[in-house]
């Protein structure tokens, strides 16, 4: 098997290429390694495609090493190939993907994430995207907007960067408009939410355990849409829903709406933005469906 790590350069603090290089240097396998240091927004995506065109029947791996933007690019077109598994090494700002295995921590050890073994799991399809960890909408995508304008400017994102985007979600997001359907019923007939997420993974937003039932190989997005509150009332559950604890309380089931779905469908008014795996997409109607099985993930070795 030839083993590709697929860096990006501007995720986290910078330097991981040569943190690769040291590592991959140690192995025994380092014969079989690769290094592609990617050029732009999107180049992950077209050098995987092209990797794979090129190199059919190959037993192909590759790593994404970066944030879940990266993980999003590098997995995206191995969906369905059964000769290409994928893994990553997370040096971005959030990672929220890795979560669901343990967190970053995991999969520092280059050596255990090339002899990590493929199992197959879920991905979202959103049109003609793949969402690898979740896509959501309404007060998150402000913060992911904002989250967004921080990278733009400085190279990377941060922690603080979320915590800004929230103050400025609670000043402009807190009602929005969107009618929300999960497997045909909807789950909004006012046509208002605070907020919704459309999970794979668990967490979202660097910190917030958003679907905590989340599974990511049992055939089922986890949806949870949150009704419009006071500013009061948000500080109040804010904590809870980052910790997981918003679907079990019974004090937030007023304001929490939780579906296991196959198919959900969003319609918006015109100018509505969602966020696929940290990608802003603007679009005001649109079908987010699962693929069950349908990518092979390899975690690292334990």
């Amino acid at each position: 098997m030839k083993y590709i790590f697929v860096v990006n350069p501007l995720a986290g603090e910078g330097g991981t290429e040569e943190k690769l290089r040291a590592q991959i240097e140690q192995l025994p396998e380092k014969d079989d390694c690769e290094i592609y240091v990617t050029k732009a927004v999107g180049d992950a995506t077209e050098f995987v495609k092209a990797t794979i065109a090129g190199r059919q029947g190959e037993e192909l791996r590759f790593i994404a090493c970066g944030g879940d933007g990266t993980i999003n690019e590098v997995f995206s077109p191995a969906v369905s190939v059964e000769n290409v598994s994928v893994s990553c090494y997370p040096c971005g700002s959030g990672n929220d993907f890795v979560k669901c295995y343990g967190g970053k921590e995991a999969f520092a050890d280059v050596s255990k994430l090339i002899r990590g073994k493929a199992e197959k799991i879920d991905v979202l399809k959103v049109g003609e995207r793949y969402s690898i960890n979740v896509t959501n909408f309404g007060f998150d995508t402000t913060v992911a907007i904002t989250v967004n304008e921080d990278r733009a400017k400085t190279g990377h994102g941060s922690k603080n960067s979320y915590t800004k985007g929230i103050v400025k979600a609670l000043i402009k997001s807190m009602k929005n408009r969107c009618t929300v359907r999960a497997d045909g019923e909807v789950i909004n007939p006012e046509g208002t939410l605070l907020l919704c997420t459309v999970a794979n993974g668990q967490y979202v937003g660097g910190s917030f355990k958003c679907a905590p039932r989340a599974k990511l190989d049992d055939g089922l997005m986890e949806v949870c849409l949150a009704k419009p509150i006071s500013r009061l009332r948000f500080l109040q559950i804010l904590m809870p829903y980052t910790n997981g604890e918003h679907l079990d309380r019974e004090d937030f089931k007023d304001v929490i709406v939780y579906r296991q779905a196959k198919q959900v469908e969003v319609e918006a008014p015109e100018g509505f933005a969602y966020s696929l795996d940290g990608e802003i997409i603007y679009e005001n109607k649109f079908t987010i469906e699962i693929v069950p099985r349908a990518l092979n993930f390899a975690p690292p070795v334990q």
